[in-house]
């Protein structure tokens, strides 16, 4: 069976316990189906780009409702071990990649044409930087919706409402669904990218430091939404503070190199590390 015909099983989902106030449960559409199995790895991967290479022998198991934190000096290979979760490191000229990535029993490296757009709706990416598209509000958070084939109005108005009061920004933008996404504080377009990230129902959320461009208050925002969430999604962050990984993070990923020094736990890694170049880095000796 392929990773396409895998994930299309009609199933509709039901939060028995909403993170948010609503006044029914929100049936999420049969066309926005999970695979049975979600569960995440990856296993000896290996990215060359050109005659560099970035990751080295990477084998790491991303566990599920939990925020994974990768951290590790600049330059180690976070962002792009994160970004060859959903195969968005393929545009990436000179790439060369071996190895696995397992989604559900599926090698994500070998995925094709509409398998990899399957893939992408079970595995969004929250950017650094908030990316609005140059439409409305409403068309923002519709925009995925759309390009599975939603087009009842009315089931797109539900679904709209039901994500930005996911995220905090109904009350705020209520009254202007269809001006421009642009004209969004940065704190309210990350929020909004979230919406739209979660509109589509993935299994994964990727989150590559997408609290560095905002404001404090906006920051925690997003932290606390992350925090809530991860009961029904599993959330990879890669964050160079070390006290967001500290605050949130229930397992870790230290790389350095492009190598996996340590993972594990966050109280073990963190009150406990087996390795002297996570106890140099978590004792600030290099950055």
């Amino acid at each position: 069976m392929s990773f396409a015909t895998s994930i299309r099983t009609p199933l509709r989902r039901t939060f028995a316990r909403p993170l948010w106030t609503v006044s029914e449960p929100f049936r999420v559409d049969s066309k926005f189906t999970r695979p049975t199995d979600v569960r995440l790895g990856v296993e000896k991967l290996n990215i060359f780009i050109n005659d560099a290479h970035i990751l080295k022998d990477v084998s790491v198991s991303i566990p599920q409702n939990k925020i994974t934190c990768i951290i590790g000096p600049s330059g180690c290979g976070k962002s792009t071990l994160l970004r060859t979760l959903n195969r968005l490191v393929d545009t990436t000229e000179g790439i060369k990649i071996s190895g696995n990535v397992n989604f559900g029993g599926h090698d994500i490296i070998a995925a094709k044409g509409s398998e990899i757009t399957e893939l992408r709706r079970n595995i969004g990416l929250v950017p650094q930087r908030p990316c609005p598209l140059p439409m409305s509000i409403f068309d923002n958070v519709a925009y995925g919706c759309r390009i599975h084939g939603i087009r009842k109005h009315s089931k797109l108005e539900t679904i709209v409402r039901h994500y930005l009061e996911a995220v905090g920004l109904w009350e705020e933008v209520k009254d202007r669904l269809h001006t421009p996404a642009n004209r969004l504080s940065i704190g309210q377009q990350q929020r909004l990218c979230l919406a739209r990230s979660l509109a589509v129902e993935p299994s994964y959320l990727l989150a590559d430091e997408s609290t560095s461009a905002l404001d404090p208050i906006s920051s925690k925002k997003v932290e606390e939404l992350f925090v809530q969430l991860k009961e029904h999604y599993s959330i990879v962050m890669v964050t160079h503070t070390l006290r967001q990984a500290l605050r949130i993070a229930d397992h870790v990923i230290f790389m350095y190199l492009g190598e996996v020094i340590e993972e594990g736990p966050a109280k073990e890694i963190f009150n406990n590390p087996q390795h002297k170049l996570t106890k140099s880095y978590l004792n600030g000796a290099f950055s």
